[in-house]
Parts: C-alpha cells; structure tokens; sequence
C-alpha cells in the first residue's frame, strides 16, 4: 500500500536527495537539500512510501499563469522522482494522484509540468498545452535592428534607458512584468511571487529593468553563447534597448540564445533571415478546479459562446458532470446545469463531452477539429466549435522551465 504525504520537518530528507541522485544524475547536494527545506516550510513537497521508505517524491511551485491578459494561481510540478526499482508498478500514478489532492485541497485552478513521459500524466489528466520556444540568432545580426516601415507612418522609436537589477529588485521585476503580459493579452507566460524569484537572480544572472521592459540572461561559454531566459518589453524603444544589451556582447558571444514568445518581434527586425525559431520543449495542462479556471481566464473581447458540457475527472470529481459554459464580454464562467437540459438555447444536439485532457487541451487554445480527431471530444454542436475556437484560441507559450 502506497501512503502518499506530504513531507514535514520530521523527516530524513538524505532519502530525498537519493532519488533526486538516481532519477537525475548527480546533484549539488546542499542546494537541493536548502531547497527540499524551504519547500517542505511551504507545504509542497510531496512523498510518496512503502511502509517505512520514501519510493517516490515531487514538488510544485507556487505560480501565477497568464491567459488572455489574466492571471491565475497555478501550481508548477517539477522534480517528479520514482526509485528505479520501483518503477512498472503504479508508484507514480499513486503519487501523481495524491499530489493532485494536495493541489485542489491548496486551491489552485490550474497546474502545468514539463513531462519526461506522457503515460503517467495523461493518466492523471493532465494534457499538452503550449511550448517553450527559442530562437539563435547570431550576434552580429543584432548590432543594426530595421527601423519602422514608412508605410506605418511611425517614427524611429529610438532607445529606451535601462537599468541594472538584482534580487532586492524582484517585486519590480514581477510588476513589470504582469504589466506586459496583461497588455499583449499573452496565454501561458508564468510570474512568480517576489520570494520565489529573488533567489533565482542569482551572481551569475545578470538583469535590466526599464520602467515597460525587463530582462535577465547568463553567460554559457561553453557554447560561445549568451542565454537570454526572459526579455519581455511593452515598447518598441524598450525592445530594441534590451537586446541592445545582448547585441553589446557581440564580440565574445557569436551567438544569442533567448526563450521567447512564439511571434517575437525580433523575427521582423533583422536584416537577414537567420532568426531560427523552434519549440525546445512542451509543457502540459491540468484543470484543477474547472469553474476557478474559467472564470479566472481572460477572453477575446467579441468572442461569445454558449454551450452545454458533460465533463469526466475521475482523479478530481468535483469537476465532473453537466455544466454550461458562457463566454462573452471577455469573461467566462462554466456553472451547473440542471439534468434536464439538453443543450443552451433549447438546441437539440447532446452537450460536449469532454475528459480532464480535452478539457486543459481546448483552454490551452487546441482547435476543436483537433480535439475531436484525436478523440478527446465528442458529441456537442459541431456548428458551434468554430465559437469555442474563436473564445480559446491562441499558441500558448512560457518562458520558464522547471
């Protein structure tokens, strides 16, 4: 019998630091053990035993997420670790499941991993929902950026003035950036609180500030390469003054490597076509409180949509059953529908019939086309998917990997 917990100040932690050993290779040992600490203080590591002995571990973050301009709590799983010897015997999936427990019991809408499998999690409901991107530019492209099209009537935006930040600059860094993300209506980008990133902007991390713009970006020699982990701007003079900086390191890096959104202005902006933009990694998507999650989304505007759900989440049941989804004025609100109701406006078709992986792939922007090929949807109006389309869609991206 599989007990899962989570762990206290009680325990050994050096069986944590065993699995995190096996599972990943060699580790800094007091790093993660200050780390296993400070999450254990914060309720978020989870451990699952056989009697006595700690077989399996995760932990989750403490996040916000960014959907059409609007910011949700969402729990970011990371450093999910079963013993060898004890995978192919349903550890992970007890685990996965009981994590899950602790999520919804914390009130979390939403929670996103970065899978190394796919079985375990889609088991437990989670579903693909968007990409890390990346682009490599070489250096040299970045000295001399095009200047605005005639066309547009704009003049050159010049240069914004930046300053240097650090740790003591966390919660500005977090402000600045939901300001941006809120304005560009972005789906997936991620915040931290400001005592989850102040001790991210370690030494070695060197960061900028400017008053719509924020950047933070390291050295790795050993590619001959500068990476950039974040540069977000809400101008076009605070854009051109962050890579600037980047673009000032052209004679020791040949190269830039940045995690962006998948449109980066950049792509338009150098001369030659040697922007080279790829997904470097996709994360999933769980809902863990549906009517949370869609009442806290933001929406196109003019998207309006009306339409009767039948939903299925046998790790998280409260999500489960008849539901009316109504999404208009850039709001959504998903709410019980009685047993009687067929479907909105007296329509005659059955209600979509969705499980928890249609469910986070269709928030997550997935067109119902897909969906319904892929078999994770069924039933419904196939007229009113064009709707649902117009209400979710987007190419959710984040920055971060964790």
């Amino acid at each position: 019998m599989i007990d899962v917990r989570l762990l206290t100040a009680d325990d050994d932690l050096e069986p944590e630091v065993d699995l995190a050993e096996r599972a990943f290779g060699s580790a800094d040992r007091d790093r993660h053990l200050r780390r296993a600490q400070g999450l254990i203080a914060g309720g978020r590591l989870i451990g699952a035993f056989d009697g006595p002995a700690l077989v399996a571990s995760a932990w989750y973050l403490d996040m916000r997420q960014w959907w059409h301009g609007r910011a949700l709590p969402m729990a970011g799983v990371a450093a999910v670790k079963v013993a060898p010897e004890e995978r192919g015997r349903g550890v992970g999936r007890a685990m996965m499941t009981g994590l899950l427990q602790q999520i919804a019991e914390r009130g979390y809408p939403l929670s996103v991993l970065y899978p190394a499998t796919n079985g375990i999690y889609r088991a437990t409901g989670w579903e693909f929902g968007g990409g890390q991107y990346e682009i490599t530019v070489p250096s040299r492209s970045l000295r001399t950026l095009l200047t605005p099209d005639p066309a547009a009537g704009l003049a050159d935006p010049g240069v914004t003035k930046v300053r240097r930040a650090g740790a003591a600059d966390a919660a500005e860094m977090v402000a600045v950036q939901g300001a941006i993300l809120e304005a560009a209506r972005a789906c997936g980008p991620v915040t931290y609180s400001p005592a989850e990133l102040a001790p991210l902007l370690t030494s070695d991390i060197y960061c900028y500030l400017a008053p719509d713009g924020s950047l933070a970006y390291q050295w790795n020699r050993s590619q001959d390469e500068v990476l950039a982990y974040a540069i977000e701007a809400g101008s076009a003079a605070t854009f051109r003054a962050l890579w600037s900086v980047l673009a000032s390191h052209a004679t020791m890096a040949t190269h830039v490597r940045a995690f962006v959104e998948p449109a980066s202005p950049l792509t338009w902006l150098t001369s030659q076509p040697d922007v080279q933009l790829r997904r470097k990694d996709a994360w999933m998507l769980r809902l863990i409180d549906a009517p949370a999650a869609i009442a806290g989304r933001g929406f196109p505007a003019g998207a309006a949509v009306t339409a009767a759900l039948t939903l299925a989440d046998a790790q998280l049941p409260g999500n489960a059953g008849r539901w009316l989804l109504e999404v208009g004025g850039g709001k959504g609100q998903l709410s019980r529908a009685d047993g009687g109701a067929a479907g909105p406006a007296g329509h005659g078709a059955g209600p979509l019939r969705l499980g928890s992986r249609g469910l986070a792939a269709l928030y997550a922007g997935t067109p119902m086309a897909t969906l319904r090929i892929a078999g994770l949807a069924g039933g419904g109006d196939p007229a009113a998917d064009a709707a649902l389309d117009e209400a979710f869609g987007c190419t959710a991206y984040m920055y971060d990997y964790f």
